[in-house]
């Protein structure tokens, strides 16, 4: 699966995961007797083992925490073992795996303030790409529709602006539903308000388009600047287009609407 989709989202819960490991000691292996923790032990303790035992390079116990954490009903611990199937971290990649831990994430709910939400933001926005895309070879097609659904509960809901731009693009492309300008600038609008490059860009673009040319360009030109590796290519494409057909003044004009981006986080 793309994982560049998800990284944005996963600093969410994995701040959750340095605050809980924070303090734990090092030196013994996992479940041996000098260890402290054996599966036994209380999901919470697990969980703090299984992250330390990853941080540390341990992914094997890491994996076996994890899991015995993830049976006592843990989320983080599920979350965590789910983006190790995801990334074929530390485990055979198996992405159907992945997506049945995503799932009982997402159908156990969230509490209001809980501190779970950061784990099930990341698995509703995790099950929406899996959708997006299907599963060759296991039971998951492709359902646009449900992708759909799922990046605009996380976008209204949680605003997580992942999950506004990955909708924003969907109703552009009409993929899922009938496709609506007007709805994805909205949403784009307020993902790049969140500081997401990759909406700033493509928000950009549009308004180029209708005609706002140095404004759209110096969105475009900001874009790049911030943007992850895996976005460049196709951002920079459709800023070296916008330059290539803009006047002399108006790429003046962006260039310092670009620079009051980078400066101030935006207009």
């Amino acid at each position: 699966m793309h994982k560049y989709e998800l990284n944005s989202v996963r600093v969410l819960a994995l701040g959750l995961c340095l605050t809980v490991a924070q303090g734990l000691g090092s030196g013994a292996l996992a479940f041996d007797p000098e260890a402290g923790v054996t599966k036994e032990s209380g999901p919470f303790d697990l969980f703090k083992f299984g992250f330390f035992s990853y941080k540390e390079g341990r992914k094997r116990d890491a994996i076996e925490a994890y899991r015995y954490a993830a049976e006592k009903g843990h989320t983080g611990s599920r979350w965590a073992l789910a983006n190790m199937y995801a990334d074929g971290d530390g485990v055979a990649e198996n992405d159907f795996e992945a997506f049945k831990i995503y799932s009982e994430i997402a159908q156990q709910g969230v509490e209001p303030g809980s501190e779970d939400t950061g784990y099930f933001v990341n698995a509703l926005i995790s099950l929406a790409g899996y959708y997006r895309r299907g599963i060759p070879g296991s039971p998951v097609s492709i359902d646009l529709g449900q992708a759909r659904q799922l990046y605009f509960q996380a976008a209204s809901t949680f605003g997580v602006a992942e999950a506004q731009f990955q909708l924003a693009r969907m109703i552009l492309a009409g993929e899922g539903g009938a496709p609506n300008l007007h709805q994805a600038k909205k949403w784009l609008n307020r993902a790049r308000k969140h500081g997401h490059a990759g909406a700033l860009g493509l928000f950009g673009n549009l308004i180029f388009q209708e005609g706002q040319t140095a404004r759209g360009l110096g969105y475009l030109t900001a874009s790049i600047e911030n943007c992850s590796p895996a976005d460049r290519p196709w951002l920079q494409e459709m800023q070296e287009q916008a330059f290539s057909i803009a006047s002399e003044d108006d790429r003046r004009k962006a260039v310092s609407i670009a620079h009051d981006i980078q400066k101030n986080g935006g207009e």
